[in-house]
């Protein structure tokens, strides 16, 4: 994507450190950008030596806001360690991240974090996807915001792909033929406002919640069959690639 002339030098400008990768997140990387969506930046950063060793410790994470030209940017860095760290959690969206497609920022180390994401991937991660969709869902019965209900979508179809597949896929556009039928229609809805009502000719309440307890029990039973380990496979390596780029 092309981000608004201007913001990667303001970003570059008020970040304080080297970074490893910055990619896009949020809507952009979901595949259902509003015109007024904001645009998340997403990384890793490396912190100097003497910011690691020494009693005065730099920041494990970075976050800077501010609005662009009308467009308001949300940039949050993690140090490689702690950013690894996650990794090896059952943590979802640090999967998205270093495998969006949309990158601002590429590194030798960014290419290494990658070819290790296929054995960071645990069939615990379905937890992460199951947990994220049981939030928007409330947020959208709240509200009744077209945003959450699609996060919830989302979440659950990326989580399928991902206990099926081993992938990392979180373009809800890729996904939407694996999901109801009205899909598509709500992503193209969505794409008129960022915190836009759900359209008037949409499915009703009960169908939508009937379908998305349908992909809750597919997720449940996609992580219950999974072939994907329990933990991590490549904890070892990502241990290394930390040693060698502090001490590199």
């Amino acid at each position: 994507m092309n981000l608004p002339e201007g913001m990667v030098d303001r970003f570059a400008a008020d970040h304080p450190y080297p970074r490893a990768f910055l990619t896009v997140s949020g809507a952009h990387l979901y595949g259902f950008p509003s015109r007024d969506s904001d645009v998340d930046l997403r990384g890793v950063h490396l912190l100097p030596p003497e910011e690691i060793v020494g009693l005065e410790t730099g920041e494990e994470t970075v976050t800077l806001m501010w609005d662009h030209a009308g467009v308001e940017a949300d940039a949050v860095t993690h140090d490689l360690a702690k950013f690894c760290t996650l990794l090896l959690r059952r943590n979802g969206y640090v999967l998205e991240q270093v495998m969006s497609p949309l990158v601002v920022a590429t590194s030798p180390v960014h290419d290494e974090l990658k070819a290790l994401v296929p054995g960071l991937v645990t069939s615990n991660h379905a937890h992460h996807y199951l947990g994220f969709a049981r939030s928007q869902w409330t947020l959208f019965e709240r509200s009744r915001e077209l945003k959450p209900l699609l996060y919830t979508f989302r979440v659950l179809l990326t989580g399928v792909h991902l206990m099926r597949t081993g992938e990392v896929e979180a373009d809800l556009t890729r996904l939407a033929g694996e999901g109801p039928s009205y899909l598509p229609d709500l992503i193209e809805a969505k794409r008129a406002a960022e915190h836009g009502a759900l359209p008037a000719d949409a499915p009703g309440i009960d169908r939508l919640r009937e379908d998305v307890a349908a992909l809750t029990v597919r997720l449940e039973g996609e992580r219950d069959r999974s072939a994907l380990p329990d933990a991590p496979a490549n904890r070892r390596a990502l241990h290394e690639l930390v040693v060698r780029t502090r001490l590199g």
